[in-house]
C-alpha cells in the first residue's frame, strides 16, 4: 500500500520515462510534488525501492528503474498537491452492524470505521495510507460526525498514555483546540500524532515524552486532519 506522495512520485517517474526514457532529476521530482526540498524525496523513493516498485542502479547518475505499477493505478493523483483525505464512515449515519453482547444476553450495536494505516508518534513519517481494513466499534465510544482509525508506531506519546500498537480514533476535523492531541500533516508529506500548541503566529507539536523535541512551525506548514477521541489497545 502507497501513500499518497509515494503514488504521485512512482507515476511521475513512469510518465516521464514514458516520455523521454531519461528518470528525471532529484530537482525536477522535489518541484513536481511541490516539496520543500530533496530530503522529501530521497525518503520517498526509499520506501518505494523497499516496497520494490523502484530500482536504483548503481554508479549512474540518476538512474531508476520503474519495476512494477500498484494494482489499481488512479491517475488523478499524479503531479498534483494533495493532502491526506481518508476515506471515512459518518458516526451518526454510517454503517451499523450487530454483534453478541459479552454477557450474552442480546446483541449491541457497532460502527464499522477504516483503518487508515500507520501513524508516527515519534519522528514523523510518511505513514498514513489507503483503507487496509475496518474495526467494530461501539458507537459510544465515537459521537456524530467522521472517524477513522490509525495504528500508533512510535513512543513519543507514552506520557498520554498512547503506546507502539495502539489504534488511535480520529474524528475528521480540520481545527483543533489548544493542548489537544491531533492528527497532523506537516508540508503535505510528514504525518504525526501530538499534541498541538499555538504559541503566538507560530504552532508547535508537542510530544509526550521528555525524550523528544518539540517541534515548532509556521502556521501554513501544519494541516489538522483529525483529533484523537479513543484508543484501542491489545493484550
Amino acid at each position: 500500500m502507497l501513500t499518497r506522495k509515494q503514488h504521485e512520485l512512482l507515476m511521475f517517474v513512469h510518465e516521464r520515462m514514458k516520455e523521454s526514457g531519461i528518470p528525471p532529476s532529484f530537482d525536477e521530482m522535489k518541484d513536481a510534488l511541490d516539496l520543500k526540498s530533496k530530503s522529501g524525496i530521497h525518503r520517498l523513493i526509499t520506501a518505494l525501492e523497499e516496497r520494490g516498485f523502484i530500482r536504483r542502479l548503481p554508479n549512474r547518475a540518476r538512474a531508476l528503474e520503474v519495476i512494477k505499477l500498484p494494482d489499481s493505478m488512479n491517475p488523478t493523483l499524479g503531479g498534483r498537491k494533495s493532502r491526506f483525505e481518508p476515506s471515512v464512515i459518518e458516526g451518526d449515519l454510517g454503517k451499523v452492524a450487530r454483534i453478541a453482547a459479552a454477557d450474552g444476553q442480546g446483541q449491541q450495536e457497532v460502527m464499522n470505521i477504516p483503518v487508515m494505516g500507520r501513524i508516527a508518534a515519534g519522528t514523523p513519517i510518511e505513514a498514513i495510507q489507503n483503507h487496509s481494513h475496518t474495526i467494530s466499534i461501539p458507537p459510544q465510544m465515537l459521537g456524530p460526525g467522521e472517524h477513522f482509525a490509525l495504528e500508533v508506531r512510535g513512543d513519543s506519546m507514552i506520557d498520554a498514555g498512547i503506546f507502539d500498537g495502539d489504534t488511535v480514533l480520529i474524528h475528521k476535523q480540520n481545527t483543533a483546540g489548544n493542548g489537544e492531541i491531533v492528527v497532523a500533516l506537516v508540508d503535505d508529506e510528514e504525518a504525526t500524532l501530538k499534541r498541538l500548541r499555538r504559541k503566538g503566529n507560530s504552532i508547535a507539536l508537542e510530544a509526550a515524552n521528555p525524550a523528544y523535541e518539540t517541534r515548532i512551525f509556521g502556521p501554513e506548514r501544519v494541516a489538522v486532519q483529525g483529533r484523537l477521541v479513543g484508543l484501542l489497545r491489545k493484550y
